[in-house]
């Protein structure tokens, strides 16, 4: 007898798939960051969860994912975001100070045009992969389990994975500068998961997740 497919290994199998183009897209098509973050990543990440949620589950999409963007909830996010991008930035300096020996965070400060950019890029970032590692993934994990620790700890393995193309593409991150970024990814994730399960709300992994990738941008990059 056929054993019937549960929604979250159907889930699972689709990130599976989200998880083999975007290696190939990341070996094999060396495009810009732009390119990256405002066409692949919306292509790859968000489009086969926007049409299986809607397809597949007959949902619609933003309460399938938990992104409430009411002004009270907004506001209540961006103050939990910024606590906690400051535990982030406070880190940076720290491992700076390691690498370097030196008590400095920005080595070049961009200019306004430059800020905006690592901003756009950023925020873009966020929302991609928190919607397919949060709010898609996660949410399933939990809607099965019922177990907060559990679904968080694999969706976290599973984000991790999702950014192993990123991490050993790209030339500027090697070494100590590699383990560094596997061990903060799997901490953010970890950090992210808890917190979208307690709020139901997409809003702060977002900006929990840019602020990291701006951190990250003026720090080590």
């Amino acid at each position: 007898m056929k054993q019937k497919i549960t929604p979250t290994q159907r889930a699972l199998n689709l990130w599976a798939v989200i998880l083999i183009v975007w290696a190939i897209y990341r070996t094999y098509f060396k495009m810009p960051q732009w390119f990256d973050e405002f066409i692949a990543k919306p292509l790859v990440f968000v489009l086969p969860v926007y049409y299986y949620i809607r397809t597949v589950d007959k949902k619609p999409f933003f309460p399938s994912i938990h992104l409430n963007l009411k002004p009270k909830v907004v506001m209540g996010d961006l103050f939990n975001s910024l606590v906690i991008g400051g535990v982030f930035l406070l880190t940076a300096i720290l491992a700076v100070y390691i690498r370097s020996q030196k008590l400095i965070f920005l080595n070049h400060f961009p200019g306004p045009v430059n800020l905006l950019v690592i901003i756009v890029m950023a925020l873009a970032t966020g929302i991609t992969e928190e919607i397919l590692s949060r709010g898609f993934v996660l949410t399933k994990l939990y809607e099965e389990s019922k177990n907060i620790y559990t679904s968080t700890f694999f969706a976290s393995v599973l984000f991790f994975f999702i950014h192993v193309p990123i991490l050993f593409t790209d030339p500027r991150i090697n070494g100590r500068t590699l383990l560094m970024f596997m061990t903060t990814d799997l901490l953010l994730s970890m950090i992210n998961g808890l917190i979208f399960l307690q709020r139901k709300s997409l809003t702060t992994p977002i900006l929990i997740h840019a602020f990291y990738n701006i951190i990250v941008a003026l720090t080590f990059i």
